[in-house]
């Protein structure tokens, strides 16, 4: 179990982040002095047109991409100076991964799928079965724990893909666009399922969106335009 953050302290804490890719004439600015601190329990939408810088900073904020100016503090540690495979262990200790485009292993059962971040944590197999078969029933999905995901609908397989995000019970999960390939009803199941993940187990959500629906549904709206924060909110029901 995570060691508990200290109440002043942000979950995570990004100060004058900037992200350059290319040199020279050849250069673009993806990001630009973005400031941002995420408390321990939030549920916040990162939003912006398409180009705005959204998911560089969704992969900064991964350890999947380290700034070129600025500094990320994640859990109190600047990750920007660790190792690659400090990075690596990070990831997989600290923080689950949900994508548009599910991502799943599609030689692989969804019990499989959900499994394969234990396997790199070093989770014995008998442990990470249980588990994997606890997460995937806590997604509504304990009745095809053994279907790949061919034979499963959009909807199921972002529930295993939320699942295997819970794998390594993450204090952070990054979503991008979760709801993008999916009909509206499917959406909104996905929606409730991270509520109840922020609810329910205290895990700290960003899911980046284009969808003025979804932001809406969160408690916070970060919005970017042109590499820079222009737009940070709290959502009124």
């Amino acid at each position: 179990m995570s060691e508990p953050l200290p109440t002043d302290r942000p979950l995570l804490s990004v100060r004058g982040a900037g992200r350059v890719f290319g040199k020279g004439d050849a250069s673009t600015v993806a990001l630009e002095n973005v400031n941002l601190d995420i408390l321990s329990g939030e549920m916040t939408a990162l939003t912006g047109p398409s180009g705005s810088g959204k998911s560089t900073l969704m992969a900064i904020l991964g350890c999947l991409d380290r700034p070129t100016s600025g500094s990320y503090h994640l859990l109190g540690q600047d990750v920007t100076r660790l190792s690659d495979d400090a990075l690596s262990a990070v990831r997989n200790r600290t923080i689950g991964f949900v994508f548009q485009s599910f991502n799943l292993l599609q030689r692989s059962t969804a019990i499989e799928n959900v499994e394969l971040p234990q396997v790199y944590a070093g989770v014995s197999r008998h442990a990470r079965r249980k588990r994997a078969t606890a997460l995937l029933e806590s997604v509504g999905m304990g009745h095809r724990l053994f279907h790949r995901p061919n034979t499963l609908s959009g909807g199921e397989m972002q529930r295993v893909a939320i699942a295997r995000a819970l794998a390594n019970d993450p204090r952070l999960v990054l979503a991008d666009e979760p709801t993008g390939n999916l009909d509206s009803h499917s959406g909104q199941e996905i929606l409730r399922i991270f509520h109840e993940m922020n609810r329910e187990r205290g895990v700290t959500i960003v899911i980046v969106t284009h969808d003025p629906g979804v932001a809406a549904q969160c408690r916070r709206v970060v919005e970017l335009l042109d590499g820079r924060l222009v737009g940070d909110r709290e959502v009124t029901s």
